[in-house]
């Protein structure tokens, strides 16, 4: 993973990291107000000799006493100085326990002694730090050579400790700070941490590399798409159906040598908007004029018949038990052009139907009559389905769903093609991010937005009764192969009028003639 991976997984996760400072800030916070706080006072005194004149006397006199303030700093916090001081304040605590709140520091190559106390209450804190000095003398002024009435040493207070007015601890700013701080660096390394070991498949660099691995399109993510519904019909000028008429143009240059009539949409794992993709890439070739067949070849678990409205008993299957012709279960969908066979009644033994004769022979059968076959087909990985028909056909169209699927479930699924010599016609990201795809899809929208002439024949007429915007309306829209008109006829419609036929730009795709 490279730097500008993990600048734009920061980008991603802000609101996460955020959340996270903002919580450890809090915590900081809420920390500082349940501490209890601290005072703190001190009293400074000063170390001096008592006796000699000269100069001699006096240097060698400060030598001596600079040795002796260490030793009398250490002395500070031992019992024999701070019993009397327990005594004097009438404290409840041990000698031990008042030590551990008593500091005796002295600056280096000074005669100084400063004794700190902390305590709960200002007015102990100060009361101890001057007891302790006092206690101190006392101790030094026995210990020392000379007598109480004349000293050689001599601890002389100069400077008392005051009152503090405000506890030195906690410090709720600073606390605040170096949560909000922690916060944010736990927050950055958790979402490092998560892009490392996360596998799901994102962009495009998280896709295999390899020669077949070529990326047709980026699909970026819709909200608010009604399933049921292409993009082409619902928003045919809105980034996301553009994306589609890319996919389409794509696989009309990738497939420029070996002209691709028929071709299975598939996916690795379930849930990747493999059957949205097919009635989508299904709606661009016909919108550019070619005949186009939709067959949900998905056996186990069909869905173009819900999401399309249609009935859903009468398909596929029908026709592979030799029970009904193309022609009776076909229905007029959508864009003019574009015919849809639903799966049917569901089979005890959908495998065995999809790697048969019958099968071959419908596929030849579409194939004779319509410009282009698109298959939509279960995923590769739990079921074989899609790589059978992958050999019946041109090649496999492989969607992969942005956050849905992991790079180790595409390699796999991929190598399947790779086992049985099987045709990767290239991959479409469904539910690209913006920040990867939503520029491109802006700029093409309107650039071709500008450049599609006006038409001034009308809409044309829908080819379905219209049915309720807030519902589809389930139910069969066949006619019988007497309604058709020649060789491929048109019934009559059950879908909304879209907008009008020049004015989708350009001529139809480049496909091999009907044979």
């Amino acid at each position: 993973m490279e730097l500008m991976d993990f600048v734009t997984m920061l980008r991603r996760r802000w609101l996460v990291i955020t959340i996270v400072a903002v919580v450890g800030a809090a915590t900081g916070f809420g920390v500082a107000r349940s501490t209890q706080p601290l005072y703190r006072s001190t009293t400074s005194s000063f170390v001096s000799l008592t006796q000699g004149s000269s100069v001699a006397e006096l240097v060698q006199g400060t030598t001596y006493t600079q040795n002796l303030v260490q030793s009398f700093t250490g002395l500070a916090t031992m019992p024999a100085v701070l019993d009397p001081v327990i005594e004097d304040l009438d404290l409840t605590l041990s000698a031990r326990s008042l030590a551990r709140t008593v500091t005796a520091t002295t600056p280096l190559d000074t005669m100084f002694i400063e004794i700190t106390a902390v305590s709960p209450d200002p007015d102990v804190a100060a009361a101890t730090a001057d007891a302790v000095a006092a206690s101190l003398a006392r101790q030094v002024t026995e210990i020392t050579p000379g007598s109480a009435e004349e000293p050689i040493v001599r601890l002389t207070v100069v400077a008392p400790a005051a009152r503090p007015s405000v506890p030195f601890t906690p410090n709720t700013k600073r606390m605040v700070v170096l949560g909000g701080v922690g916060g944010l660096a736990v927050g950055v390394l958790g979402v490092l941490a998560l892009s490392l070991f996360d596998t799901r498949v994102r962009r495009t660099s998280d896709l295999p590399q390899r020669p077949d691995a070529v990326v047709l399109g980026l699909v970026p993510r819709d909200r608010d798409a009604r399933r049921w519904r292409p993009a082409l019909v619902t928003e045919p000028d809105g980034h996301v159906a553009e994306s589609y008429r890319r996919v389409q143009t794509n696989l009309q240059f990738i497939s420029a040598a070996n002209k691709v009539r028929s071709f299975v949409v598939s996916s690795s794992v379930a849930g990747e908007g493999r059957s949205t993709v097919a009635i989508n890439l299904a709606s661009a070739l016909a919108e550019k004029g070619a005949r186009v067949l939709l067959v949900d070849a998905d056996l186990r678990s069909p869905s173009l018949s819900e999401h399309m409205g249609l009935d859903p008993h009468d398909g596929l299957t029908t026709i592979l038990v030799g029970a009904t012709e193309l022609q009776d279960v076909s229905h007029a969908w959508g864009p003019e052009g574009l015919d849809v066979v639903v799966a049917g009644e569901l089979p005890p033994n959908p495998a065995q139907l999809i790697d048969s004769s019958a099968m071959q022979a419908f596929l030849d059968e579409a194939l004779a009559s319509y410009d282009a076959v698109v298959l939509d087909a279960p995923p590769l990985l739990p079921f074989t389905d899609a790589a059978v028909l992958a050999r019946h056909t041109d090649g496999l169209l492989m969607v992969v769903g942005a956050t849905r699927v992991r790079r180790t479930q595409v390699a796999t699924a991929m190598s399947m093609l790779d086992t049985i010599d099987a045709t990767c016609l290239g991959i479409v990201l469904n539910g690209a991010t913006v920040l990867e795809s939503g520029t491109w899809h802006r700029a093409t929208a309107a650039r071709v937005a500008r450049s599609r002439p006006t038409s001034s024949a009308g809409p044309r007429p829908s080819r379905r009764a219209a049915r309720p915007d807030t519902q589809p309306a389930p139910g069969p829209a066949t006619t019988s192969a007497a309604g058709r008109t020649g060789g491929h006829g048109r019934r009559a419609a059950t879908v909304d009028s879209r907008t009008p036929a020049d004015s989708r730009g350009g001529g139809g795709p480049e496909l091999a003639p009907v044979t």
